[in-house]
């Protein structure tokens, strides 16, 4: 991997998401509008709290899956990656530099949606909420990666978004969100442990009932981090020419 090439790439990236304000509405507002739309479905304050403190782990990487999976079939069905695959750019390089330039914009995502979940609707963790934008941040990445695997293997953007479900509603189901893990059948509890939002999930729910979550963060997180480099590892030696 060259170090120039993927800072070049993602330079060209961030050009294109600061150009197509539709993709960067989606990244950074729908993600807020959706908690603001919890908080008034609910009527309870403490159902609310928690629900929308662990969505801060959901819907970042929900939405940057959806995204970056897109995205990078385009670059395929348009040539552009097979014309970028000419130049002495690597798969790596190119993956990578996706990865930091929707990483910026999971930062702006994240920062959105902490601001408006802590500030606005009054969702107070025990836990400092600095934490809690960590995890959305690198929960975002995992989407990102999880979703430029999901694009290698599909050929059309409506197959791309066909893995969707696929991918991120078992995680849903089984990340404690719906039901508390430990109920689980121990089938299935192992199957969450082997989905990247049980982390994120694990993360957030320490910082709403700690006053010092860092050691369960930072574990988690860690988790949430091996997810992402695996699955960009993968998506490398995946990741066809171009889509025919």
């Amino acid at each position: 991997m060259n170090v120039r090439i993927t800072l070049a790439t993602v330079k060209r990236v961030l050009q294109q998401l600061r150009a197509d304000q539709r993709t960067m509405g989606l990244i950074v507002m729908v993600p807020a509008l959706l908690i603001t739309l919890l908080y008034f479905v609910f009527n309870d304050a403490r159902v609310f709290d928690r629900i929308a403190l662990t969505m801060l782990g959901i819907l970042p990487m929900l939405v940057m899956f959806l995204v970056t999976s897109v995205a990078m079939l385009r670059e395929r069905t348009s040539g552009t990656l097979e014309r970028l695959l000419t130049t002495p750019l690597h798969r790596a390089d190119l993956l990578v530099g996706y990865a930091f330039a929707f990483a910026c914009a999971a930062f702006v995502q994240g920062l959105v949606l902490v601001v408006i979940t802590h500030w606005l609707l009054g969702v107070d963790p025990s836990g400092p909420i600095t934490w809690a934008l960590l995890v959305a941040v690198v929960g975002s990445i995992v989407g990102v990666a999880t979703g430029l695997l999901a694009s290698a293997f599909a050929r059309t953007e409506f197959q791309a978004v066909q893995f969707m479900p696929l991918v991120i509603g078992p995680q849903i189901f089984l990340c404690g969100l719906l039901a508390p893990r430990d109920g689980m059948p121990k089938v299935l509890q192992w199957l969450s442990d082997a989905l990247p939002m049980t982390y994120a999930v694990k993360a957030l729910q320490a910082i709403g009932a700690q006053a010092d979550p860092s050691g369960d963060v930072l574990r988690n997180v860690g988790m949430l981090a091996l997810f992402a480099v695996g699955a960009l590892a993968l998506a490398a030696l995946s990741m066809p020419r171009q889509t025919r």
